[in-house]
């Protein structure tokens, strides 16, 4: 289950200059993996360091960031540094990364929205899904269970990546496939913006079917069965052959 730090999280990485922090940090780790100070990351992103300061402070607070004081040797204040919360988190509930994914592309929703161009939260997540998984369009709607659910299983595997826990359960002879999804990383977020979270949610998972070769597959998504467990009906409309 979420916490109110992950709704904090993702209003601060709607930042791009503290995306721009987080994205150096970690670029920088496997060279610098004590962290670097605000002094060192001012000049990249060309503000003073006290400006860079409060931002970093901010990204610590919400569990975004991790910081402390270490000694190089010799006389003088110890250096506080900074560096991304180290690899062995558990991808889920209160890992940044599935929140960095929500955030980077309603950022990239509301700048196309200022241009003109409308986005809804479904498009967003489905142009998602384009711009980020491997096309098949050489692949025809799968004919047999097996090879249905193996699409479905592609698609288990871009919910993963976002923090969710799938699953998968199956009726309908294979043909449908219910696909529960427990402690939602977005949780306090969805409560009180179902309409957008969930909305991208069922355009990545509509738009993920399209891309694994399933473009006439019927996507529903069923918010808070429960407090904490939403459903995702994914159906194929391709008859299956005779065995």
């Amino acid at each position: 289950m979420t916490t109110p730090q992950q709704y904090d999280a993702a209003a601060l990485l709607a930042s791009p200059v503290r995306r721009l922090l987080v994205d150096v940090l970690e670029t920088s780790a496997a060279d610098s993996p004590q962290g670097l100070t605000a002094a060192e990351l001012a000049p990249q992103a060309d503000l003073h360091v006290t400006t860079v300061r409060f931002h970093l402070d901010q990204l610590v607070a919400a569990g975004v960031l991790e910081s402390e004081f270490v000694r190089t040797g010799g006389a003088g204040r110890p250096r506080k540094v900074y560096r991304p919360l180290p690899p062995a988190t558990p991808t889920g509930a209160g890992h940044p990364e599935p929140l960095r994914l929500l955030t980077t592309l309603l950022t990239e929703a509301m700048t196309a929205s200022v241009q003109g161009e409308r986005i809804t939260p479904y498009e967003a997540g489905r142009r998602w899904a384009r711009e980020h998984l491997t096309d098949h369009p050489e692949r025809t709607p799968a004919d047999s269970a097996g090879v249905w659910l193996g699409r479905v299983g592609e698609v288990i595997d871009v919910l993963e990546d976002w923090g969710y826990q799938p699953e998968v359960s199956t009726s309908e002879g294979g043909r449908a496939a219910r696909v529960e999804l427990s402690d939602c990383p977005f949780l306090d977020l969805a409560r009180d913006n179902q309409a957008v979270v969930c909305g991208v949610h069922r355009g990545l998972v509509a738009e993920s079917m399209v891309m694994s070769g399933e473009s006439g597959a019927q996507v529903a998504l069923e918010p808070f069965v429960t407090e904490t467990r939403c459903l995702a009906h994914i159906r194929t409309t391709t008859p299956f052959r005779a065995s």
